[in-house]
């Protein structure tokens, strides 16, 4: 039979460009997910064959399948007799290492064989002298023997390419198996170096999610019955009012009051109700995709008297995970894919030791008064041979300042603020509304007692004084008829002439009412003249423009007029939270209201000069008065010297900075008794 020769010339080039593929494949770093049905595939298409299977070796030199196409389906039946002849001649063959072809239907008295009707072309897999499995091929029978030994060379060739994928795998399994150790090694050196419970839980939140590779890792403490969350994984502080805290430390709390873990891949069928809510309500703010809950119970120690325990006893690794529940270690997959028998190994690993690590800490921090032994332990430094010579001129030096600040006494003063006054000063009141007209004197002008200040004007005065003089003279017109009436008496009947007499005596109380209503609207005019109740001088600034034209209301300070050739006196106003040491002072020195006290006080314009002045206890105001600044002061009135003053010419309102004497008291009270009284305030 001829055969078309472009027709093998295509066909040689596809079976190359299969070939290639697989040498491509081989060198890529696909996964065993994706390596194997691309290589099976090529090799049957490349050898025309009906199907073919993968095989390899595990730890227990076992051939597993792991990835077929269009086998037998006698031979991959379990406890069948034809599958177990054929496990029989693979398992030969992957032991042995040598590929070998087997004709359909045969087989050896010991029970190994092909039970199939197909040729099969097993190729061995192996390299660097170990065995690792074998590829079947299975093809069709009735072709010629060289054409069937071209199908066990091609194959062996293949089986060259996917034994360097299966190299490199295993080499790539072996280093990421390496990392994972040192990774490991390194969690454990990081969660054992502190015996802070609070650290000791970060390292295993923050170092747990680097090894396990997902996306978030918290430790939650148990206190009680409840849970708390103690650490959050690339989080350097928990807002415990939260929602998403409250709802992690409800669900730890009911996953450790039942004692067993929780592996949550989406499907909550056969969890509890009580657990089924409180993850359901954690999942819808947390968004984790798998979470794993795993309560934290204290290992369980054997102790007895063999010599190789340690102190603290043997762990007993049978029981190591059946102690008291001291917690909950939280593993969420958000956004990471890892597998789940991967997922779970490593959070065994992160179990094992952060538990012990955690156990360790909670135990050591519940040692009795174990902060302060950790501070003097710290401190221990300070007391060694090199330090200790500086230690003790420290000490020294503080206990010599503490016993100066005790015994050597100090003056103790009261600041307070003041301001200076006149002695006698006037503030001028509107008494009445009215409008200013006329504004006779201004700033620094002197005046007399009694001279008109400013001028107001009352439009409805105005209006009532003409409305009520003119009542008058309508009564008196009526009076005027009434008298002339009157004048006819002889030819009056008795009645009429006791009514005329009786309107007429009417009308008189009637005129002596308006006249006293105008009286009292003029006395009301004559008050628009505001005079000056005192001799002395304007002091009120800018006082025409401040007022000129202006509507008034009665009780407004208009102006002030003050008596600058008498004597200035200081007022001063003293916080109502010092007036307590004052009162103390007064009550141990039994001072009466007749008694004085010492002022030293300064100027805000000469703050270089001090002055003295006196205080009359009698003067000390018996209320508290509401103030801006200080909320409440107690006012007080002091003489100061007036020869001094009278040399420094202040001016009236001149603000000053008082110190009140209240005897003598220890430096540490005089310079930190508002420190110590601020604490008793808002901590004591």
């Amino acid at each position: 039979m001829s055969v078309n020769q472009q027709t093998v010339e295509d066909t040689k080039a596809q079976i190359r460009g299969l070939v290639n593929e697989i040498a491509q494949l081989s060198k890529s770093g696909a996964t065993a997910e994706e390596f194997y049905p691309e290589l099976l595939s090529r090799i049957i298409t490349a050898l025309a064959a009906a199907g073919g299977a993968i095989w390899l070796l595990d730890e227990d030199r076992q051939l597993n399948l792991q990835y077929q196409i269009n086998a037998e389906p006698s031979i991959l039946e379990d406890d069948s007799e034809d599958a177990t002849r054929h496990t029989r001649l693979i398992q030969r063959v992957a032991n042995t290492g040598q590929s070998i072809l087997v004709p359909p239907h045969s087989g050896t008295t010991d029970g190994e064989g092909n039970p199939t009707g197909f040729l099969l072309c097993l190729g061995a897999l192996q390299h660097d002298g170990q065995n690792d499995g074998l590829i079947e091929i299975f093809q069709r029978p009735g072709t010629a023997p060289d054409t069937q030994r071209g199908y066990l060379r091609f194959l062996q060739q293949m089986c060259e390419l996917a034994a360097e994928w299966l190299r490199s795998q295993k080499l790539r399994t072996l280093g990421d198996r390496q990392t994972l150790w040192q990774q490991a090694d390194s969690f454990a050196r990081a969660t054992h170096e502190s015996l802070d419970l609070k650290e000791t839980s970060y390292i295993v939140a923050n170092e747990g999610r680097r090894l396990i590779g997902c996306d978030r890792v918290s430790v939650a403490i148990k206190k009680g019955r409840k849970c708390k969350v103690q650490a959050i994984s690339g989080q350097d502080t928990i807002e415990n009012r939260s929602n998403i805290v409250t709802a992690l430390n409800n669900l730890a709390t009911r996953v450790v009051a039942a004692g067993e873990p929780l592996w949550h891949d989406g499907a909550t069928e056969d969890l509890p109700p009580q657990i089924e809510e409180a993850l359901e309500d954690y999942v819808d703010q947390s968004y984790g995709r798998n979470i794993a809950v795993l309560p934290l119970r204290e290992p369980e120690r054997r102790l007895g008297v063999d010599n190789e325990s340690g102190a603290a006893g043997e762990i007993d690794r049978d029981n190591a995970h059946r102690g008291e529940v001291i917690g909950a270690l939280i593993v969420e997959q958000i956004e990471s894919d890892i597998p789940e028998d991967v997922f779970r190994a490593r959070c065994d690993l992160v179990y094992e030791h952060g538990t012990r690590a955690i156990a360790n800490s909670r135990a050591h921090s519940n040692l009795f008064l174990m902060p302060l032994w950790r501070a003097l332990g710290r401190a221990s430094w300070v007391l060694r041979a090199r330090t200790l010579p500086k230690t003790i001129g420290v000490v020294g030096l503080l206990l010599t300042v503490v016993l100066g600040l005790t015994f050597i006494k100090k003056d103790f003063n009261l600041e307070a603020e003041g301001t200076l006054v006149p002695s006698e000063k006037r503030e001028i009141f509107a008494p009445i509304d009215g409008e200013v007209i006329a504004v006779n004197f201004d700033h620094d002008d002197a005046v007399k007692q009694n001279d008109v200040l400013i001028e107001l004007r009352n439009r409805d005065i105005e209006i009532q004084i003409a409305d009520i003089e003119g009542q008058i003279q309508t009564n008196l017109a009526e009076q005027a008829k009434v008298q002339g009436q009157l004048s006819r008496r002889q030819l009056l009947k008795p009645s009429e002439l006791r009514s005329l007499q009786a309107e007429k005596n009417e009308l008189q109380a009637k005129d002596m009412v308006l006249q006293r209503k105008l009286q009292l609207q003029k006395d009301r005019k004559a008050e628009l003249m505001i005079r000056s109740p005192i001799a002395g001088t304007v002091v009120s600034w800018d006082v025409e423009k401040n007022l000129r034209l202006r509507p008034i209301m009665t009780g407004q300070v208009l102006m002030e007029v003050a008596d600058l050739e008498k004597n200035l006196v200081l007022e001063v106003e003293l916080p109502e939270k010092r007036e307590g040491h004052l009162d103390e002072y007064i009550a141990q020195q039994g001072l009466s209201d007749d008694d004085q006290l010492s002022v030293t006080y300064i100027l805000a314009t000469d703050p270089d000069e001090p002055m003295d002045a006196k205080l009359l206890i009698d003067s000390i105001s018996k209320r508290a008065d509401a103030h801006e600044e200080h909320g409440a002061v107690i006012k007080m009135q002091a003489d100061p010297d007036q020869a001094t003053l009278r040399g420094l010419q202040p001016r009236p309102g001149a603000k000053v900075i008082a110190k009140i004497y209240c005897g003598r008291r220890s430096c540490g009270f005089v310079f930190f008794h508002e420190i110590y009284e601020w604490c008793h305030k808002f901590f004591f």
